[in-house]
Order: structure tokens, then sequence, then C-alpha cells
């Protein structure tokens, strides 16, 4: 048996076997029929079996023929799909980018909806965590690009909108017990639950954290259930949630803001194009 074959043998074995006869396995591939019959020859050299009887009128695979015939579908097919795969593997682009929570279910999904359209050959790695992780991963070389809150005093990254944070909860009214107000929060170090805390102590107003969750989805569960009320962002109020009416018991709680930091070593073209289709999304929401 020889040690190596030419991949080209394959292919014109398989012709022959498809074709019936070697002269229109050439025609099909564009060979000599004695080129063809040399192909044969030397794929039967490395298996050191027959392969095809020939004669006159017909040509018969032989049992060894038949399992070579499977072998050399199973090695084309795998040749194909690791072209394919490296040709894709080549041209496609890694993009890290990290986003608050409260963002994740609103205008970010449409920004990022009409990115990954135009760009189908970008691998997105999304995080999703509190606005002082995601800084801290951005500062470490983690993410590409993050969205994240900002104090309305600290001038870091380009920002994408300003929004006034408001209490709310299951239903426009304040939850209070025991003249408590029942607080459903983020735990530290979020900065709604710093506002949150902060506001009410410097209004003398008592309180009380009824529920805390890592996640938004267990904030609104929490709230949904009439246990507290959340500090968050107007423009943001998750589904399900209302904005509590005025109530003199419930002190303002300010204004924050929405940044997006760019790294200054990541695709600029792609960054560009992201925070385009952001500042568009936000434009036509705010």
């Amino acid at each position: 048996m020889t040690a190596w074959v030419d991949p080209g043998y394959f292919q014109t074995f398989i012709a022959v076997v498809e074709a019936g006869s070697f002269s229109e396995a050439g025609r099909r591939l564009g060979l000599s029929q004695p080129t063809v019959s040399e192909h044969v020859k030397k794929l039967e050299a490395f298996a050191g079996q027959r392969l095809i009887l020939r004669d006159t009128h017909s040509n018969l695979l032989t049992d060894d023929g038949q399992a070579m015939l499977e072998f050399a579908r199973s090695i084309l097919d795998a040749n194909a799909r690791a072209r394919r795969h490296f040709a894709k593997s080549v041209k496609r682009r890694h993009f890290r980018i990290g986003a608050c929570e409260d963002l994740t279910t609103g205008w970010l999904q449409d920004a990022m909806r009409s990115f990954i359209k135009v760009h189908p050959d970008v691998d997105l790695e999304f995080t999703v965590a509190l606005s002082r992780k995601l800084t801290e991963l951005f500062d470490d070389g983690a993410l590409d690009m993050a969205i994240c809150k900002r104090w309305p005093d600290v001038e870091r990254g380009e920002l994408i909108f300003r929004d006034r944070v408001v209490w709310a909860a299951s239903t426009p009214e304040p939850v209070f017990r025991d003249d408590e107000a029942q607080l459903v929060l983020y735990p530290p170090p979020s900065m709604t639950r710093i506002m949150a805390l902060s506001a009410l102590q410097r209004a003398a107003v008592s309180w009380r954290i009824a529920a805390t969750s890592e996640d938004l989805n267990g904030l609104v569960m929490a709230a949904s259930l009439g246990l507290g009320m959340m500090a968050h962002s107007s423009s943001l109020i998750p589904q399900g949630l209302a904005p509590c009416v005025n109530d003199p018991r419930l002190p303002e709680l300010g204004a924050i803001e929405f940044a997006l930091m760019r790294k200054k070593t990541a695709d600029r073209k792609l960054c560009a194009e992201l925070s385009a289709a952001i500042r568009t999304k936000v434009g036509g929401q705010l």
C-alpha cells in the first residue's frame, strides 16, 4: 500500500461509479479516459486491492470497491467541511460588548438587531452586569464596548442619554408599611440603590429593604408582587410596573446618565457603526 493518495483520485473514483463508465467520468471531470484509468489504478495501488472489475460492457465494484466508495465520499465531505470552516473563521470577527441590564429589554435590542443584520460575520459576546462591574471589566480590557450608567458629574465615555430616576411599583401607589418605605433594590454597589437610600436618608424617611436581587427579572418579580418600590430610570421602567405618583413622603431621586465607552484598540469600524445604531435608536425612543 502506498503511503499517500491524491484526494483527486477519490473524486475520479466516485465519478466512475456514478457515471457507470470511465469515458463518461472523464467527460464530467474534464479528464481524458487514460487519466481516469490511471487515477483508479493508483487508488487501487493505495488500497492494495482491486476496486473495479472491468469488461467491455460494465464496471462492477468489488467489496473493497464498495468500501472505498464510502471512504472516498466521507473523505471528500470532510475536506469540504474543513474548507468551509476555515474560510469562515478567517473572515469572522469577534466583538465583546457589555450593557447594564436596564437596557437589555428595550431599544438596545433593536440597535443590536440592526447591527447584526448588517454584520452577520461578527460573533458577539454579551456581558450583562451592574454598571460598576462593567466599568471594571472595561478597564481590565475584557470588553470592546460598554454601555452603562454613570453619575452626572462623572465625564467618562460618550453620553448617550440622561434620564430622571423615579420610584416604580406594581401600582402607582407608593408602597409604605407602618410609615416605612418598602424597597426592592439591587445589592451594592448598585448606583440606583445608592441614590434611593441616600435620598431617603436626607429626607429622614424610614425605609426597609423588602427584597434584593442581582438581576432585573428578580427585582421586577418582587415589585410585581407588591413587596416594594424600585428606583429606576423613568424611560426604561419594565413592563408590569408603573411610576409612583407624587407623594410628600417620597423624595426626588435626581437624574442618571448612560454612557458608551469604546476600547481604543477595538475594531474602529464596528465600534463606529454600533455606536451610530445605538444613537439612532435612542433618538427615536427619547
